[in-house]
């Protein structure tokens, strides 16, 4: 399919139609199908190929988002009136369709509008959809645009939102000649209208959707002649990606500001030191201060690290798409050469471990805080989990990665070994472990295995530290047995003490039930069994509604039963190897846990990650 929007010139719609199609064939080699939209010209126009039936269902997951950099100077809720009231007008109106049109006809779903902003200022937008989708679907796919530019973009003077079926852009400044007829045309009434008729000079009267109907037709017979010869367009691998490739070098596709590395440098004071705010899993992380004045947190990867470039895409490729209060969000980054930086709004506060940990800091976080923490987090697990177009199993949850805002609410941080799932997906493995010893699952450091309930897991070892106001590490050896936190948990549940848990720093501050309903719930989260471990859905439940009757625990994953006193264990456990870096382990499940356990294997896994951590982390996942 190759369209340009109504209106446009024949020779600027056929040009452009075969400029994109070029790009195709140049960009994406021995694929099966690919669209482009192109719109930095003097119109807009697509090209899409598809070996697949017209009834495919709407594709709404993959998407390139863009924004003006600069930042509107006029009263924001003034703003957002009229700029909302235009908006919702065009959906509608580019929504809905008329017989009056052929179905491949391209004014069948357009719409192309301009507002007063001041006396001096206007506010132009356009919107369009493919003609093969339904009036619904368009809405649909508008609607879903118009809302991911404003989750991501709110307050810039400009921006886009390109998908396979339907387009949306807005801008200060009239663009691509969309707006060209409107001062000669009177208001657009409220019911769509049939195309304005253009006289030529022999006073023939030609229809503009004939004329580029034809324009379509022809591109479509090129473009059907160049695939006969066996040139094939890209189809995505992955949904989200598809306006990405799969290599770091065109990372600058994903539709969010790439700095330059310049203004970075600047920004920090070319990484002073007196600027490092925090060590991530793969670099250091600097606050910095761009030329508007806008705090930043920089996380610079480290220029030795292998695997930093994979990490560094997967993180750009994920937290982009993410928008939610209790996730850190990602403001753009820098590629260049061996130097690759992302650049996350900044959150004053420093990290939840920052406070939980110290022993004078902690009287900070009184139990209204902690419990407020507990929700926040919950809630960002929920959207992860749950709620955002894509299903992310965050793999690193621990206190060092929940960053506090100025108001002490938790943002969840460092999605560097997240993983996505696809389509109706419950569950993966991997042979190369990442994460944080005391935080991952008994079937993920044994077998690999993770899903939603691995993230369950790691968060109810959270909520236990937060009631304790302890590491899980601290617990090493206890009463002299080889323990950990949820082993001493379990002990203290069992003897109805589940109280003695509580921090000192808010003894006699907190209500009891609150308390030993999260204790109870941080049981339930660490159960061996993922299918024992409760949804993120309900355990949002658990916290909002006392009412709601919990599921009686059963021993954690990690449980000690025993009080082995191998020497080879107790050294694998000591606390200055058994802390709280994200580490990598690659096993042999069949050699470790078979004839080890489970137990002795993540022992065992602890052990060998800390002396080999730097030559394993270089190995690629499966």
């Amino acid at each position: 399919m190759g369209m340009c929007i109504p209106g446009a010139k024949q020779k600027l719609c056929r040009d452009c139609i075969m400029d994109v199609t070029r790009q195709l064939i140049q960009t994406c080699p021995n694929q099966t199908a690919a669209i482009h939209w192109s719109g930095g010209g003097k119109t807009v126009c697509m090209a899409r190929y598809y070996n697949q039936p017209s009834s495919r269902p709407l594709d709404l997951e993959s998407v390139s988002i863009g924004y003006n950099v600069g930042n509107l100077s006029t009263n924001l809720t003034d703003f957002d009136r009229l700029w909302e009231r235009l908006i919702a007008h065009m959906v509608t109106k580019a929504s809905s369709a008329s017989i009056k049109y052929l179905s491949f006809d391209n004014s069948r779903f357009y719409a192309a509008d301009e507002t007063n902003l001041t006396n001096s200022q206007m506010v132009y937008a356009l919107m369009q959809c493919t003609p093969d989708v339904s009036p619904s679907n368009c809405n649909t796919c508008l609607k879903q645009s118009v809302d991911d530019y404003v989750g991501c973009c709110h307050g810039k003077q400009g921006g886009y939102v390109y998908r396979p079926s339907c387009i949306f852009r807005w801008d200060l400044y009239p663009f691509n000649g969309a707006f060209d007829l409107l001062t000669l045309a009177p208001p657009p009434s409220s019911q769509l209208q049939s195309p304005p008729p253009v006289t030529n000079k022999d006073e023939k009267t030609i229809h503009t959707g004939t004329i580029i109907g034809i324009v379509i037709v022809v591109a479509m017979v090129i473009i059907m002649a160049l695939l006969a010869l066996g040139v094939s367009v890209c189809r995505s691998r992955k949904k989200y990606q598809a306006f990405a490739s799969e290599t770091a070098d065109d990372i600058t596709t994903v539709g969010y500001l790439q700095f330059d590395i310049k203004d970075i440098e600047a920004a920090t004071s070319n990484f002073l030191a007196s600027n490092k705010i925090g060590q991530g899993g793969f670099g250091e992380v600097y606050k910095g201060t761009l030329s508007n004045g806008t705090e930043v947190a920089v996380k610079r990867l480290s220029r030795t690290s292998d695997q930093g470039e994979l990490e560094f895409k997967n993180e750009v490729l994920l937290v982009a798409k993410l928008q939610h209060r209790n996730l850190v969000r990602l403001l753009g980054f820098a590629l260049q050469g061996e130097e690759k930086i992302l650049v996350f709004e900044f959150v004053p506060n420093k990290s939840l471990d920052y406070f939980l940990f110290d022993p004078t800091k902690k009287g900070q976080l009184d139990w209204t805080r902690r419990y407020n923490i507990i929700g926040g987090i919950t809630r960002g697990l929920l959207y992860l989990h749950q709620d955002s177009r894509l299903t992310i199993i965050h793999r690193d949850i621990k206190a060092s990665n929940i960053l506090l805002d100025a108001d002490m609410n938790p943002k969840i941080a460092d999605f560097g070994m997240a993983r996505n799932f696809r389509d109706h997906q419950t569950e993966d493995s991997t042979g190369r472990v990442v994460g944080t010893f005391g935080y991952m699952p008994p079937e993920y450091v044994a077998h690999g295995q993770f899903s939603t309930k691995s993230d369950v897991y790691s968060f109810g070892v959270l909520i236990l530290e937060i009631v304790s106001g302890r590491k899980n590490s601290s617990f090493y050896q206890m009463d002299g047995s080889v323990c950990n936190l949820v082993t001493y948990v379990w002990r203290l549940w069992n003897t109805d003490s589940s109280l003695e848990l509580v921090d000192p720093a808010i003894s006699g501050s907190y209500e009891k039930d609150e308390v030993t309903r999260c204790i109870h719930i941080g049981l339930l989260c660490v159960q061996e069994n993922p299918v024992n471990r409760p949804a993120l859905s309900t355990i949002f439940q658990m916290l909002t509604n006392s009412s709601i009757t919990l599921n009686v625990p059963q021993p954690p994953g990690f449980f000690f039963r025993n009080r082995p006193e191998s020497d080879t264990l107790r050294r694998g456990l000591e606390p200055d190897q058994y802390n709280n870096e994200s580490v990598t382990c690659s096993i042999d499940n069949a050699t470790i846990t078979t004839l080890l356990g489970k137990t002795l294997a993540s022992a065992l896994c602890c052990i060998t990650s800390t002396l080999f951590s730097k030559s394993m982390y270089r190995n690629t996942e499966d």
